[in-house]
């Protein structure tokens, strides 16, 4: 089963930044499109940004022009680039992803045709 994993959260002033990583493990799989979403107490759940399979990314209006989403297939993580926090980014940051397993050859079996 694939496990995602985040990583870099913490503590910081206003207007610093972060770094959030959101790795894969496992093998056999690709990611193809991905999202960062985020829970602060007592609020829904909210999406921040997402990235397509073809790198096309969205975000929230309240942190467009401060986050970057962005991927790296070759190594199957997901990152959130955080600028310039604010105190109501305060929440815990989840990572969701679509993965698809990886198309594997056959041996292959010979077809003859003759008379």
């Amino acid at each position: 089963q694939v496990q995602l994993v985040e990583s870099g959260g913490g503590l910081v002033q206003p207007g610093g930044s972060l770094r959030l990583s959101c790795a894969a493990s496992g093998s056999g799989f690709s990611i193809r499109s991905a999202a960062w979403f985020r829970q602060a107490p007592g609020k829904e759940r909210e999406l921040v940004a997402s990235i397509t399979s073809g790198g096309t990314t969205n975000y929230a209006d309240s942190v467009k022009g401060r986050f970057t989403i962005s991927k790296d297939s070759a190594k199957n993580t997901v990152y959130l680039q955080m600028n310039s926090l604010k105190p109501e980014d305060t929440a815990v940051y989840y990572c969701n992803a679509l993965i698809v397993m990886n198309a594997y050859w056959g041996q292959g079996t010979q077809v003859t045709v003759s008379s």
